[in-house]
């Protein structure tokens, strides 16, 4: 029987791209624990912790917070088989593709959908969403972190407009959690999901999930069981929080990817309980406007204005005159860095830099903007310089 020597045929890389980002070797270590049944009262333990670690995540006291078994898409297909019915009318942001994908999935649960749309790379006013729930809604969605873009999406005033209309404000923050200002609770947003793989440093394969009281509300309402068995949360929430089902005991729904809860477990234990999130919005604050800084001596320009920046994702145009995929294949192959390229129309004219998590540290960058300058043809000095000036500011 052959075998493959895993040491040498997984490459080492810096995944600064829009993700998989870094993972810490305390989150791989945790990973490789030994695998135990998900119905152990051992696992039972960690299910809980995993919980209270995000809700801190998230800033919210909801009681139903939990990882779904699926990647950040996994949770927009939760999010809208348990809360949008067919017929409903919902009001959808879409200035990206993330938005766009949003839009597809709620048409396809056979909702109303009603398009708020900004050109890639603008935030979309949030005047222009309340103005379209004017005529009644049932749930408005929005992306907080548009990852094909590195926008972020204002939350202010969008709430009040739903609640007053006895509707739900939901959002996909997969980008945004761990790494850009988000307070769940003190937004009023009712239901959202992540990804495990941008800001908290996991391995992909979850999607961090809550819902507040209003969106828990609507799905025991229901009078006819949602179209998925596997994400209904009536059924998911009797194994991960039976005081929230009412069952008295936790009841088998599905085998959980127990290693990488464990894996979750520690990332959310770096992520939030090694640093206040606070600290760690800020720190992403200033990791991505020093990575600009840096990058505008090279000629780079973020496509965000001002304002309506994603921290944990910068988005720019590459220096006039190169040929970007061929510097982007370069800096994989030559030294091990990954950056992402531009998605849809903005293909090949932008790239997409990772600032999550441990990439939003000075190391990292300084190796990147050291490696660019290289395959670039420039001096590092001056790039080096304002990268440095942006962490002392």
């Amino acid at each position: 029987m052959s075998t493959v020597d895993a040491s040498t045929d997984i490459p080492t890389r810096l995944l600064l791209g829009s993700g998989p980002s870094i993972v810490p070797e305390r989150v791989l270590q945790a990973l490789a624990q030994p695998t135990i049944g998900h119905m152990d009262p051992a696992f039972a333990a960690i299910m809980s912790e995993t919980i209270a670690l995000l809700r801190d995540a998230f800033q919210t006291e909801n009681v139903a917070t939990l990882p779904i078994s699926g990647t950040g898409s996994a949770g927009m297909e939760a999010l809208v088989c348990n809360f949008v019915d067919p017929g409903d009318r919902v009001v959808c942001g879409v200035n990206g593709l993330f938005g766009n994908r949003m839009a597809d999935e709620l048409a396809r649960a056979g909702a109303e959908v009603v398009r708020v749309e900004a050109p890639w790379g603008r935030a979309i006013e949030q005047e222009r969403l309340i103005a379209a729930a004017s005529d009644g809604l049932d749930a408005m969605v929005v992306v907080h972190g548009e990852t094909s873009t590195g926008v972020a999406q204002p939350l202010d005033g969008l709430a009040d407009a739903c609640h007053e209309r006895d509707a739900l404000l939901m959002i996909d923050c997969v980008t945004s959690i761990g790494g850009h200002e988000l307070r769940i609770d003190e937004s009023g947003v009712d239901a959202a999901f992540a990804g495990t793989q941008k800001c908290l440093n996991c391995p992909p394969g979850l999607a961090p999930f809550t819902a507040g009281e209003r969106a828990i509300a609507k799905l025991n309402a229901r009078e006819q069981p949602g179209r998925s068995w596997y994400f209904d949360l009536s059924l998911v929430l009797g194994y991960w929080s039976p005081e929230q089902s009412g069952a008295g005991a936790r009841a088998y729904h599905h085998t959980a990817p127990i290693n990488l809860i464990y894996a979750l477990r520690e990332a959310l234990r770096i992520a939030v309980g090694d640093e206040w999130p606070p600290s760690a919005w800020e720190r992403h604050r200033r990791a991505h406007h020093a990575l600009r800084d840096a990058l505008a001596v090279l000629g780079c320009e973020r496509l965000a204005p001002d304002g309506e920046q994603l921290h944990p994702l910068l988005a720019v145009s590459p220096p006039e005159g190169i040929d970007e995929a061929a510097v982007r294949t370069a800096l994989l192959l030559q030294h091990g860095i990954e950056i992402s390229g531009g998605l849809g129309p903005l293909a090949g004219k932008l790239w997409r830099i990772g600032v999550m998590g441990a990439g939003a540290r000075r190391e990292p960058q300084e190796q990147l903007v050291t490696a660019l300058c290289e395959l670039i043809g420039v001096d590092s000095t001056e790039p080096l310089a304002a990268l440095v000036q942006g962490w002392r500011a």
